[in-house]
């Protein structure tokens, strides 16, 4: 360890000051992330690294002496993914958070990694534009780790996830070099697409030092919102799947079972329910659409007969400040788990026409296991979030044993393990299950091209 930190010290002496840290709560705070998971053991080091240079020589000093690294960014991950395990130097780019030039005519920003993606959206608004991933960590997430991960959020049903956001990237690899990918045309097919291949591989590959990213204008007028309650989750689903047909694609298509809403009404009281959305909900299962841009009224409005149509109570918000009330009511679903204890949030993603099928498999796997899971979903793309409250530090075994049936019902609905946390250390031992022993073994063979040693991220992924 001694070795370790003093070649890291001599490699990155910076005059402007500390960048390799060896305290015990910098250490102790990078063993954990957003899920809970404290990784046992620990790294030796936290190197926080402000230019690519630090990036560069913190790997070639790592890549020189065999030891592991763990890429961390604002730690918000949701998988295990950046945590500091034992033996690992943790290299975090947070402090990488310059906006480096912003193209208006072209539409696309240059940024470093660790800028939050709350902070680009507030600094490219002025100029009408906007980046379109929205992961509901949004205000404390960076940019860098959207990308690690291939995040998505409430409007990815519209305007996709992350990967079609990303032009191009400044990586990197494990012995320091460091390699530019993509172009800041909207066309390029140059070579194979290693941006795309980059994107969600978890610092599995390389280190992400910069990032041309996308930006798409923010669309005219005001958003129109739905609310609208059911007696069931496939009545729900079934009206989430019809709006997403239509001829107006929503932006936003979000899901609550029931005991997903009872918990919010619980935490925010049930009043709040019925003012919002004129029913108690007792019971029931609410579903949030949004439209924007022009004519977004009208085709929310056109949405209102086929969302009666399968049983629901519909609300068409009539104020800015009726829109933040239906909103809320999304919002508040974590922070109504997390008022319950600690929580693991997990992910996973079916065919949209299974949505309804997916649902039923997690009831049934909560009353097997004796436990509630409150589920979101982002309903527009077939992505579910359940959630499993426990109490302790550690998650007990019986809630792994109900994700593993949870896990293994997505891939047999034709679904996968991931939507958009990815697999970092929580989902790793099912990876094999969803992609087949030959697709792995590609998989592996691409990370030993870019890490022939081995030193990023092991044990993360596959």
């Amino acid at each position: 360890m001694d070795t370790v930190v003093t070649a890291l010290r001599s490699a990155l002496a910076d005059p402007d000051g500390v960048v390799v840290r060896t305290e015990r709560g910098v250490l102790d705070a990078a063993r954990t992330d957003k899920s809970g998971w404290i990784a046992p053991g620990g790294p030796v080091a936290v190197v926080e690294a402000r230019t690519v240079e630090h990036v560069q020589a913190t790997l070639r000093t790592c890549s020189g002496l065999g030891v592991p690294v763990v890429p961390r960014g604002a730690g918000t991950g949701l998988a295990g993914g950046a945590n500091g395990t034992e033996g690992t130097v943790v290299l975090s780019v947070a402090r990488m958070d310059r906006i480096v030039s912003v193209s208006t005519e072209d539409e696309y920003a240059v940024v470093e990694p660790g800028v939050l993606n709350g902070d680009l959206n507030a600094a490219v608004a002025e100029h009408g534009l906007r980046f379109a991933p929205d992961p509901a960590s949004a205000a404390i997430a960076s940019v860098g780790g959207n990308i690690a991960t291939n995040a998505g959020g409430l409007r990815c049903v519209k305007y996709g996830v992350t990967r079609e956001a990303v032009l191009g990237l400044d990586v990197v690899l494990a012995d320091g070099r460091l390699v530019a990918t993509g172009h800041r045309t909207v066309k390029g097919v140059t070579g194979l697409d290693l941006t795309a291949l980059l994107v969600g591989s978890e610092g599995t590959l390389g280190v992400i030092v910069g990032a041309t990213v996308r930006l798409v204008p923010i669309p005219a007028g005001e958003p129109a919102t739905l609310g609208a309650v059911y007696p069931t989750v496939e009545a729900a689903a079934r009206a989430a799947a019809s709006v997403v047909a239509g001829a107006e694609r929503p932006s936003t298509v979000e899901l609550l079972d029931a005991a997903a809403l009872e918990g919010i009404a619980a935490h925010l009281g049930p009043q709040v329910i019925a003012e919002t959305v004129g029913s108690t909900a007792a019971g029931g299962v609410f579903l949030l659409v949004e439209y924007d841009g022009p004519g977004a009224t009208e085709a929310a409005l056109g949405a209102v007969p086929r969302l009666q149509a399968e049983g629901g109570t519909v609300h068409l918000a009539g104020s800015a400040a009726e829109r933040d009330r239906l909103l809320t009511i999304r919002r508040s679903f974590h922070p109504a788990m997390e008022a319950r204890g600690r929580v693991l949030i997990e992910d996973v993603a079916v065919p949209r026409s299974r949505l309804a099928e997916m649902f039923a498999r997690v009831e049934a796997i909560g009353q097997q296991y004796g436990i509630a899971i409150p589920t979101v979903a982002h309903a527009g793309d077939g992505n579910l979030h359940p959630n499993f409250v426990f109490e302790g530090d550690e998650v007990p075994q019986h809630v792994w044993d109900a994700a593993d049936a949870m896990f293994r019902a997505a891939i047999e609905l034709g679904g996968t393990l991931t939507g958009e946390h990815g697999v970092g250390v929580l989902k790793r031992r099912w990876i094999g299950d969803e992609l087949g022993d030959d697709v792995l073994e590609l998989q592996r063979g691409i990370r030993r091209v870019f890490d022939p040693a081995g030193i990023l991220n092991p044990g993360k992924v596959f």
